[in-house]
């Protein structure tokens, strides 16, 4: 078998600055729950970008925008109303501070971030995609949870997926 050496890649320049304010956070459970949420979510993100036909670059971008989507939510513990913005509004100097994104990059990541909490609101295909994958992290962390496991989101990607309840 090959050797192989592992690329470095933008999701990799976002995990440092992403593990820099999940390492500062106290509380071992609120830890957890940031690395368990904010990667699963940029997952989530990457693999519902493939099933609905981009390519590589684009289910980056949604990994990223799906691992940055709660920043400010857990970098300050209890900000939670209007976390959406705050989140997008924060990570855009930090994304452009790298050189790796253009500014189309920094906008399609930062408005799928600033839209991920409107669930009820239909918005661009991208911000579709972060709202999706925030949905199925929330499921998928507990299958057998009805409160996630039956919001109408969910409901839909199982469809979209092909998982039907037994």
């Amino acid at each position: 078998m090959e050797d192989f050496e592992r690329e470095f890649t933008r999701v990799d320049t976002v995990r440092a600055i992403l593990d820099k304010m999940i390492f500062g956070i106290e509380d071992p459970f609120e830890q957890r729950n940031a690395f368990v949420h904010l990667y699963g979510t940029g997952q989530a993100c990457a693999l519902i970008a493939f099933k609905r036909g981009h390519d590589g670059i684009y289910a980056e971008l949604a990994c990223i925008a799906g691992m940055l989507h709660d920043f400010s939510k857990f970098e300050i513990p209890g900000d939670v109303p209007e976390h959406a913005k705050k989140s997008a509004v924060r990570v855009w100097p930090m994304l452009r501070a790298t050189g790796e994104f253009t500014e189309e990059e920094l906008t399609m990541i930062c408005t799928g971030i600033a839209n991920h909490s409107m669930k009820e609101r239909k918005d661009d295909e991208f911000s579709e995609i972060i709202k999706d994958g925030d949905a199925m992290q929330h499921w998928l962390r507990n299958p057998a949870e009805a409160y996630f496991s039956e919001k109408s989101r969910n409901v839909e990607m199982r469809k979209e997926f092909g998982i039907t309840e037994d």
